[in-house]
């Protein structure tokens, strides 16, 4: 039978909740279970696939095509479960799979309401994602609930929490609530009331916590862990700090010595094999001991939030691992970026233009793209960096003179990226193709395979056939890739049904290394295994720093 651990947030959100959710799985993990993260969105979109990433941070693909919460991306990195669509949920799908049934009158004409329809909604999707059931259900399925307790939003869920707890019994359920213990300098002391309040909060809805994380800015001294423990009626081995450390990769380690995983085991009456780290130790020994480092100037226009690239971060780290490197990541506004100030680049060891929607920057990173080109400086373009690689080589070296997206000119005369319902010939006639015309206009999503040109830098890197998540609409329009291979671009893989391109390049006697490819790599990259796309980059980089 499936345990499950609900995890909940207080005080203030971004304490971590994901990171932590994240670690106890990697630690129940390395004990021999078989572990699921299941995260819980308050918010009424039916997905993230629209919310701006200045709110929302990255948007997560997994393999199945699920556009979901970026927590699921440090869940893949920190356990070997690979997320799926059932694996993280909103309100608003909630609601409208509740809205769905009633109109095909599976309620029998009864009145819908929060509980229990909503509620037991709730709970079936949870019991979903862990697989119960299943022949694949897992021993112990972790579930994030999004918000802080006393956010209206999060009330359904947490109340489905508290009935899943009551039906399956005290030996199958265990919660952990994350809170903030603000140090506040003025006093020259950690208070604790905050901390006081969001447990009293849970309680009152019925839930008693059975371990707490106390995030803090240093470790929470024993007296203050006694006090919190008198105040929230929690044990105080259950009291347990989380001070803020240099990487995120150090959490499992505190998390298993301050005895989370055995408090979690012991609640559930889990008999396992001992804690085993040693993975974990290396890793971090390897993040903290570089043997060199690089510094990658990366041009997007989300700059001012880190976490719109989130997964994008971790997989240059990843890679920066596996080169013993250490890799410095200054964002560049694309907005910025123009000729007058173009050769700020120079200073840089390698050059990344992100994926992206809308036009605002586009002219900046392609900007980018051709600095990149011209000054033999290690170019790696990701989605709408593949794509703006593809409209500079357009214009400067096929003489295509205002090549461009039709996401960005509608107008423009050469579409060598477009909807695939709007390639055009080269006389510029509108090419309707019925048998692709599913794709026009939607979202490319999922992993998708692809078979990589003998000879090329692509198959160095991932041999004959190449399979990638997707998330993006516009195609390179093949009516112009003979023009473009004719004038030294290099198409090195197409997908294996549509004929798409997804990965351009530069032959090497040309350019050391510049590559675009239309999917998105860093969803797979582990700090275990990296990712080669990210590490030959690295590589690259660290080659073009020495010369």
């Amino acid at each position: 039978m499936t345990k499950y651990v609900f995890v909940t947030g207080g005080v203030v959100s971004s304490l971590g909740k994901g990171i932590a959710s994240a670690s106890l799985a990697a630690i129940l993990e390395s004990r021999g279970l078989s572990v699921t993260l299941i995260k819980l969105d308050p918010y009424i979109n039916v997905d993230p696939g629209t919310m701006s990433p200045f709110q929302h941070g990255e948007v997560f693909v997994t393999d199945d095509g699920a556009e979901t919460d970026l927590d699921l991306g440090h869940y893949e990195r920190f356990i070997t479960t690979r997320m799926k669509r059932s694996n993280n949920f909103t309100t608003g799908q909630i609601y409208k799979s509740v809205l769905e049934k009633e109109r095909r009158g599976d309620y029998l004409g009864k009145t819908v309401q929060v509980i229990p329809h909503i509620t037991n909604e709730i709970q079936e999707f949870v019991k979903r994602g862990a697989g119960a059931g299943m022949p694949d259900a897992v021993d112990v399925a972790i579930v994030e609930i999004g918000g802080t307790v006393g956010d209206i939003e999060s009330l359904p869920f947490l109340e489905a929490a508290r009935q899943m707890s009551l039906k399956l019994g005290p030996t199958n359920t265990a919660f952990v609530h994350l809170t903030y213990v603000p140090w506040i300098a003025a006093a020259g002391e950690l208070k604790t009331k905050p901390t006081q309040h969001t447990v009293q909060k849970l309680r009152e809805i019925g839930v008693q916590p059975d371990a707490l994380l106390c995030r803090a800015d240093r470790r929470i001294p024993d007296d203050e862990r006694e006090k919190i423990s008198l105040f929230t009626n929690v044990p105080e081995y259950g009291v347990i700090s989380m001070w803020d450390v240099n990487t995120i990769y150090k959490v499992p380690r505190m998390l298993h010595e301050q005895g989370l995983d055995q408090l979690i085991c012991t609640k559930l009456q889990l008999n396992t094999k001992s804690t085993d780290l040693k993975r974990w130790d290396s890793l971090v020994y390897e993040v903290e001991n570089p043997k060199t480092e690089v510094t990658i100037a990366m041009c997007g226009k989300y700059t001012d939030l880190s976490d719109s690239y989130k997964s994008l971060n971790e997989a240059l780290r990843h890679a920066g691992i596996h080169n013993h490197a250490r890799v410095n990541i200054e964002y560049i506004d694309s907005e910025l970026l123009d000729r007058q100030n173009v050769a700020q680049l120079a200073r840089f060891d390698a050059i990344l233009v992100p994926g992206g929607f809308g036009k605002r920057g586009v002219e900046g990173k392609i900007l980018a793209a051709q600095y990149a080109r011209e000054h033999k400086v290690p170019y790696l373009g990701i989605c709408l960096g593949m794509q703006v690689a593809t409209i500079e080589y357009a214009r400067h070296m096929a003489g295509l003179e205002g090549a461009n997206s039709t996401e960005f000119d509608p107008d423009a005369p050469h579409k060598v990226i477009a909807l695939i319902d709007e390639w055009q010939d080269a006389d510029g006639s509108i090419q309707k193709r019925d048998e692709k015309s599913d794709l026009g206009g939607t979202m490319r999503l999922g992993a998708q395979s692809s078979d990589v040109k003998p000879g090329t830098l692509a198959h160095d890197i991932y041999g004959p056939v190449v399979t990638e998540r997707h998330r993006h609409r516009y195609e390179a329009n093949e009516h112009y890739l003979d023009k473009l291979q004719a004038a030294g671009l290099v198409i090195s893989a197409i997908t294996q049904r549509e004929k798409l391109t997804e990965m351009v390049e530069l032959p090497r006697e040309v350019h050391p290394w510049f590559v675009g490819v239309q999917f998105h790599p860093e969803f797979k990259s582990t700090p275990w295994d990296g990712h080669p796309l990210f590490t030959a980059f690295i590589k690259a980089a660290l080659g073009h720093k020495k010369a």
